[in-house]
């Protein structure tokens, strides 16, 4: 018979959770505790209170967080009270209902390819015509005329910031806003967060910057997926090879009654049918919506799969010149629940809910943003290609300052019209001029890189 474990001994670590909005890892739990505790005994521990549902987990191994459920609905604690609340439909509120019970009484589900098979682009559509209509009003550009990819560049050091957090802020990642651009502008890590977090916000940022980059190069195809997963999956994942690659193991969903298909030439198949669904689709949001509902669902990867999605449901609005999604303030107790609609009972109504709202106050995020910028210069949105390209390589390559106008004369030779390089050339001087810690990022620079050439660049001022 199994030695019964004290009931003080529990209380003792409810209370610490308790005290942790955000929920708390095992070993930040070993370190709260009063009394040194075996990290073998500490888990047991945390198991038996999750098999009681006194305790919630989420995530697995070393990404395992631990909070309090809701003592009335099973449901997770809102990890921030003064979040704001996201107006449900009735459907939507039926399945908040539904998946808040205890998984014992939920029905077990397994992958239905139907759901996937059912669904007709351009005939069938999760977001009926007055809702993609609203969206398209809302989410209008002022470069309509411009480049794919001008106005997601026009706000990119604001959308690498917002994005970065709020999608890893949905994953439990415990970076505050302020701490994820001290680390995205100055590449300096946040006391008392673990290394994982900061490695999945950077991870978000090169994704970001590998979906804008060249979007005329993004599609609804293996290499865009695949890259973004490895992207985001960089260094998180125990099994490193399987980052950018389709599963072909077994996963399981905390929390949920849901088992992901499991056959690796049927996920693949079905992989490749979604990818092809979602290029047919004409409408940009119900293309970024479908990947928001389908990819979580047949989780191709081993982990990282509603990352991966979140960020592809932008491939299309930025392909059609629209405000970006950085799923500003979305709860993630709302979110969480949303997927288990998907994943249990097939069901968008709730997610859809959490999409609308959440696409309307990104939008109202960056119509902010893009006043506070003023209306973005056409010349330098026409050369943005080219000003990113050369001012990165003078600064790699450490040009010092008595030897850059000849090189960005020879440079702009190649690359610039006639008529314009000598505006051309005294923009990429004043960029060279005002680069500094804060805003060097655009140009996808490391910090040392940064710093090797400042220290080259400096020597002239001080002669």
């Amino acid at each position: 018979m199994a030695n019964r474990i004290p009931e003080d001994v529990l209380l003792a670590i409810l209370a610490i959770v308790r005290d942790r909005v955000s929920g708390v890892s095992g070993p930040d739990l070993l370190k709260a505790l009063p009394v040194g505790v075996p990290v073998r005994t500490l888990q047991y521990r945390l198991k038996h209170l999750v098999v009681d549902h006194r305790l919630i987990r989420d995530g697995k191994g070393r990404w395992a967080r631990y909070r309090i459920p809701d003592v009335a609905t099973g449901a997770m604690v809102r990890e921030d009270p003064d979040a704001p609340a996201i107006p449900l439909s009735k459907t939507g509120t039926r399945i908040r209902v539904t998946v808040r019970k205890a998984p014992a009484r939920r029905q077990p589900v397994g992958y239905r390819r139907a759901f996937l098979d059912d669904y007709r682009p351009n005939q069938s559509c999760y977001l009926s015509e007055q809702e993609r209509a609203h969206l398209a009003l809302v989410g209008r550009s002022p470069v309509a005329d411009q480049p794919i990819g001008t106005y997601a560049n026009h706000v990119l050091s604001r959308l690498l910031i917002d994005l970065s957090w709020n999608s890893s802020r949905l994953e439990g990642n415990t970076y505050s806003l302020l701490d994820t651009k001290r680390l995205i502008e100055l590449g300096e890590e946040a006391d008392g967060r673990t290394h994982l977090d900061a490695q999945m916000i950077l991870n978000h940022k090169e994704a970001i910057e590998f979906l804008i980059s060249a979007p005329a190069d993004i599609g609804f195809n293996r290499h865009t997926f695949l890259n973004l997963h490895a992207l985001l999956s960089n260094n998180l994942l125990t099994d490193s090879t399987a980052s950018g690659r389709l599963r072909y193991i077994a996963v399981a969903i905390e929390g949920s009654v849901f088992d992901p298909l499991e056959v690796p030439q049927l996920i693949a198949e079905n992989f490749d049918q979604m990818l092809a669904t979602a290029a047919a689709i004409h409408n940009p949001f119900e293309q970024a919506f479908f990947l928001m509902v389908q990819l979580p669902y047949l989780q191709p990867f081993d982990d990282v799969n509603k990352r991966v999605s979140r960020l592809a449901a932008n491939i299309s609005l930025i392909q059609h010149k629209l405000t970006p999604l950085s799923f500003t303030d979305v709860p993630r107790d709302t979110y969480t629940e949303a997927m288990l609609g998907v994943y249990e009972l097939n069901d968008v109504a709730l997610l859809k809910d959490v999409f609308l709202w959440a696409y309307e106050r990104s939008a109202a995020r960056y119509a902010a943003v893009r006043q506070s910028l003023g209306q973005p210069d056409l010349f330098r949105l026409r050369y943005r290609t080219e000003l990113r390209e050369l001012v990165s390589e003078l600064v790699r390559t450490c040009v010092a300052r008595r030897d850059a106008a000849a090189r960005i004369a020879a440079w702009s030779a190649q690359a610039i019209d006639v008529e314009d390089r000598a505006h051309f050339a005294a923009i990429v001087e004043a960029e060279l001029i005002n680069l500094h810690e804060g805003n060097f990022a655009r140009y996808r620079l490391r910090p040392s890189e940064f710093s090797a050439w400042q220290s080259v660049w400096r020597i002239r001022d001080k002669a």
